[in-house]
This record gives structure tokens, sequence and C-alpha cells, in this order.
């Protein structure tokens, strides 16, 4: 059985429970669990490594102590465990252990719940997540990925927009664009379930570690920051799952929540790898965190603003951003200006409908940039769909071998990406040029024309994408107004005070 089909299985067992209220608790409830299965199918292993190795957890609160045996506690029994053994016990965790991984698990629990209700019903559920999750299988950790993104589709539909799943191919090739080397500080200060960090786990292992020390390196490179509960820990799980025996870098945080003048060059990184929230609003006096000239309640903007802030000059960046950003004015006209001056944007490349899909049809682009030097150019690569794609779905994603063209099409910055050459895909604009257009980045393929498609398929993507591309021009005009109503307030005070 796969484990999207055991997924599936265990979501429509809990559908039965009166307990548990629509999707949203569904996975929570899902995912404590899974987080106490996989935490214990690792510590298998490190029993195995190692003689000494010692579990955080009581012997009695252990997965395998209660919920492994397919024929044990069951009913009222198991109910009255979980609520009232189970939960307190790993809650309290650091009256048994003082480890540093005793406080993931205590954080990780911090805020969770047992919403369901019934005995019997949860017993089918843990022993469907028994027989049917093993992710000591290396085929099955690359499915953590997909599994999540199968959870953030029932919760789209549940009408709890917000969450974007990074494709696999996405994150791979950013990653490897921007290759992190082993001892680099790598970081995703909007980290999701993690998906960024463990392709940066996986690259580093693949092309740097050699020796035990290097892995022990590896480890203390890697930072993520994840406000919400549930992708928190679904990121403390996936790190664990990837092989960091202690993700306390995991942190469950704001980091637009914390002044942007706090940041101090020791907190600097080496590498961000991100795809920040975009299309959200942060809280009322988040915007106060940040200068004057860059207040604004659009999620993805403050990200932008921290991002420069936090690399270290010569560190390296690769970040998401929507159609939004690149022609965006009043606020984002002058995070642009930042960004070009203070930051060499070598590359954006834009990605084709449908890649987010079905989160948003917003187009969506990758930005590629180094702290340090300001930008003279700008290189546009225009990814194109492989031959026979109108668009991306679930049985036809995009693969990382599509990103090959701009692979071998990249060059080196150390020469100034000297070997890249214009080509249908590619294209190159001067800084000037920008500055000419006051910091709009929104620009087209001069290699090709407007092409008239009669396909209803594409039509209806066209249309799906105008009225997302609306939809961003509204918030576009919000933001500008909001930003004149704000420096009109600005200087009405300073008058006053004259």
């Amino acid at each position: 059985m796969s484990i999207s089909t055991t997924i599936k299985s265990i979501q429509d067992i809990m559908r039965k429970d009166v307990g548990v209220d629509g999707d949203a608790q569904r996975i929570g409830q899902l995912v404590w669990m899974l987080f106490l299965k996989i935490f214990d199918d690792r510590e298998l292993e490190w029993e195995l490594l190692d003689d000494d190795y010692r579990s955080p957890i009581p012997e009695r609160l252990r997965w395998r102590s209660w919920a492994a045996d397919p024929e044990g506690m069951t009913g009222d029994e198991l109910k009255a465990f979980i609520d009232n053994d189970l939960f307190p016990g790993l809650q309290n965790l650091e009256k048994h252990s003082q480890t540093p991984t005793a406080f993931v698990v205590r954080n990780v629990f911090e805020d969770a719940y047992n919403y369901m209700k019934s005995g019997q019903l949860l017993r089918q559920v843990i022993n469907k997540l028994q027989e049917g999750v093993d992710f000591n299988k290396a085929q099955e950790r690359h499915e953590f990925g997909g599994m999540y993104e199968q959870l953030l589709k029932d919760l789209q539909s549940a009408g709890n927009a917000g969450e974007f799943y990074t494709p696999r191919a996405v994150t791979e090739f950013m990653v490897d664009r921007v290759d992190p080397k082993l001892a680099e500080k790598v970081m995703d200060p909007a980290c999701g379930t993690g998906g960024f960090l463990t392709c940066t786990i996986e690259h580093k292992r693949k092309l740097y570690v050699k020796t035990p020390e290097d892995e022990r390196i590896l480890q203390a490179s890697i930072h993520g920051v994840e406000k919400k509960p549930l992708p928190h820990l679904l990121a403390t799980t996936n790190m664990i799952l990837h092989g960091i025996e202690v993700p306390d870098q995991i942190k469950h945080d704001n980091t637009l929540a914390r002044p942007l003048i706090s940041w101090g060059p020791k907190e600097r990184v080496d590498v961000i790898v991100a795809n920040p929230p975009f299309g959200g609003m942060e809280e009322d006096g988040i915007e106060t965190n940040f200068p004057s000239a860059f207040r604004t309640r659009e999620t993805a903007d403050l990200f932008m603003t921290l991002f420069i802030h936090l690399l270290r000059d010569g560190g390296r960046a690769a970040v998401v951003l929507p159609d939004g950003f690149l022609f965006g004015e009043g606020m984002k006209t002058r995070l642009k200006e930042k960004l070009l001056e203070e930051c060499n944007l070598h590359t954006i490349v834009r990605l084709p409908n449908g890649v987010f899909n079905p989160y948003t049809g917003i187009k969506t682009n990758l930005l590629f940039f180094t702290k340090g030097k300001p930008t003279e150019t700008v290189w546009y690569y225009e990814h194109p769909y492989p031959e026979g794609y109108k668009s991306y779905s679930k049985t036809r994603p995009m693969k990382f071998v599509e990103f090959q063209t701009e692979i071998d099409w990249w060059g080196t910055e150390t020469d100034g990406f000297a070997s890249r050459e214009e080509t249908e895909q590619a294209w190159k604009v001067s800084i000037n040029d920008i500055k000419a257009r006051n910091y709009n980045l929104d620009i087209k393929n001069p290699h090709q024309g407007e092409r008239v498609s009669h396909d209803p398929d594409e039509l209806l993507a066209r249309y799906e994408q105008q009225q997302a591309e609306i939809q961003e021009i509204r918030h576009q005009l919000r933001d500008i107004l909001a930003d004149a109503l704000s420096h009109n307030r600005d200087e009405n005070s300073e008058g006053d005070a004259a």
C-alpha cells in the first residue's frame, strides 16, 4: 500500500470520529502520530549504531510500547492513556530528560492536541500507520513531501488557503544553483515543512560530506523558522527523517515579529533558499519592526527586506516570488531599488503557469541574487513547458530534468556569467533600462511574439491566471494607498510638531 493510500484510509477512519471537526483537525491529529512513529523508527536505527543511545522519552510513552502492537490497548483504555499519560508526559519531558532531543519533542507537543474521542477508531488509525508507513526505507523518505502536498490539498479544499507546497523539482534546482558548501550556514526564515532544507541536506551530503566530522558540520549548518504549529511539527519530523538527530535549529517562531535592527552581524547567513508566503497579510504592528520606507503588511515583501538584511556580504539567495513583486509600485519600488543597489540580482527564471496549482494561478519567478555588489545586468530565462505539455498536473508534475537547459546555460558568477548567451528563452536587461522603467522587473521575452491560442484548456488556464493577476493588482493598489496614507500621516505629524 502506498503512503498516499495509507493517509487517505486514515482520514476516512477519522471522519467517523465525532471529536474531529474538519480537515484541519484531521491533519493535526495525523501529524503528531506521524512524528512519534517516525521518531521511533529513527530511534531503532540510532540504537543499532550506538550502544550507549538512551531515548529522551520514558519507555512507557515510546511508540513501540503502546502503539506498535496491533492487539495492544484500545477503546477507553487507549483514549485515557493518550489524554492523561502520553500528552502530559511529553509536554513535561524535561522532568525525565534534559537532553536537546527531549526539548525538541516537548516543543513539538506544546501545540499538539488529541481531537479523537473514540479509542476504537484511534487504534484503527494507529494500526494503519504502523503497517503503512516505514520511513526507514529510503524511497519512502522522498514521499514525505508528496504526502504533505496531499494534506495541503485537503486543507485547500477546506478553505484554508495560503500554504503553498513548493514542487521538489523547483527546490532541487534552486539549491543546486546556489550550491551551499559544507560549512556555509543555510537558512529558510519561512521554512514550512522544511522542503528547501532537506534538499540542502541532500545536496551537501552528496557533494561535500566525506567523514563523521563533515556530518557534524552539516548538522550545525541548517537553520529554519516556521510560525505555524502544523508545518513546524512537520518540518521537525522531516529533519529527523533526513538524519538531523537534534533539529533544535528549526524554531517555532515568526521571524518578522523581531525588529530588523536586532539581527546582528553574528546572525548573518551564507545562503537563503525560501518560498515566502505571498498574497497574505501580517497582523497589525508587525510592519513597525521594519524601517519606515519598507513598511507594509504584505508578507512576501517583509520577508524580502529581511532576506537582504540577513545575508552576509557574498551571501547568496534563491527566492520564489510572484509576478506582483516584479511589477509592483510604491513600497515595492523602493524595495527593488534596495535589492538592486545592495545585491547582484543576476538571474530571474520565469516559471510557466501551473507550477503551483492547485494553490494559486499567480505566475511565479525564481530570483537569484548575491549580496555585496550592485546589479549591473539582470538575466532572464523563460522556462518552457516540456514538449507536448500545456500545463502541469498531479500526473504530469514538473521534473528536475527540465531545468537541465538552464543548468547548461548558467555559467559561473566568478567571471560575471561570461558564457551566457541570449537565446529564444534567455535575454538580458541593463540596470539603466530597469531604472528607466522605475524598477519594473516584469520584462517580457523579446524573442517571442504574442501567441494566439484557441485551445479551451489554454484559454481556461489563461482566464484563471488573469483572475489571479487582477487580485494581485488589487493587493498592489491597496498597498500603494496604505503607503500614501502612511506618508501623509507622517508629514502631518511633522507639520504639527513644527
